[in-house]
């Protein structure tokens, strides 16, 4: 069951939402269930429920910005979209990670097109991952749950949802393990998983957990193309 959320202080804009993303996922035999929220307040009460969001920029009180902002420190992983009349606050969404940003009025072909790309990220399955040695024994390590790897020397450390883990290994050997599965080596002590990356400057990048990674200068740039490009492949900010 797709459990969906729609947040708009505009009550019949908020339900004809509603009702056009319950059509559509119908028609797509998609079992769902929609609930509409006419603040940000409201929304934030019960986030943990959704797999979707759609939130409306522009509403009285707590606005839709600061709404994904308190919404996206206790839950990195739901997907957001944000529906404005006015395409100015694209760029603000990069800060938030919206999957996409729709225009009002929503055309129904970007509303499905959004909807399937949704539907396949929810339902991809991330399995990779690496084999490693350690004391006479193999272990898998998931890519999906590791934030970043950090270099000492031959030593690397695996850090992420579970506790660190550390094996010794050429650098150039991991890298190459690493090739076209979303990390980038932005220094030289650090193979970051580009998945958990939520603010970054050109000294560092902030990952969601509040962990802060070196961003080496010559680096920098590179750095930017490979997040932007991870952005267009898994959702990342377009506009309609």
């Amino acid at each position: 069951m797709l459990m969906l959320a729609v947040c708009d202080d505009e009550i019949r804009e908020c339900l004809h939402l509603g009702r056009q993303i319950r059509t559509i996922l119908e028609e797509l035999d998609v079992p769902c269930t929609v609930k509409h929220y006419n603040s940000g307040q409201q929304l934030l009460q019960n986030a943990e429920e959704f797999d979707i969001i759609f939130l409306d920029i522009i509403m009285c009180g707590m606005d839709g910005m600061k709404t994904a902002e308190l919404l996206r420190q206790n839950f990195s992983d739901k997907i957001l979209i944000f529906i404005s009349s006015s395409r100015q606050y694209v760029f603000d969404a990069f800060a938030v990670e919206a999957f996409e940003y729709l225009v009002k009025p929503l055309e129904e072909r970007k509303l499905r097109q959004t909807l399937l790309r949704c539907i396949a990220k929810l339902t991809r399955q991330s399995d990779d991952f690496i084999i490693i040695s350690k004391d006479r024994q193999t272990r898998k390590l998931f890519l999906d749950e590791i934030r970043y790897f950090e270099i000492h020397g031959r030593l690397i450390e695996a850090h992420g949802v579970h506790p660190t883990f550390s094996w010794y290994e050429q650098i150039g050997t991991l890298e190459s393990a690493l090739s076209g599965k979303n990390f980038f080596r932005c220094h030289k002590s650090y193979l970051i998983n580009l998945k958990y990356v939520e603010v970054y400057d050109r000294q560092e990048a902030i990952l969601d957990n509040g962990e802060k990674i070196l961003i080496a200068k010559r680096r920098y740039d590179s750095f930017c193309a490979a997040i932007l490009e991870y952005m267009r492949k898994n959702g990342g900010i377009a506009t309609s």
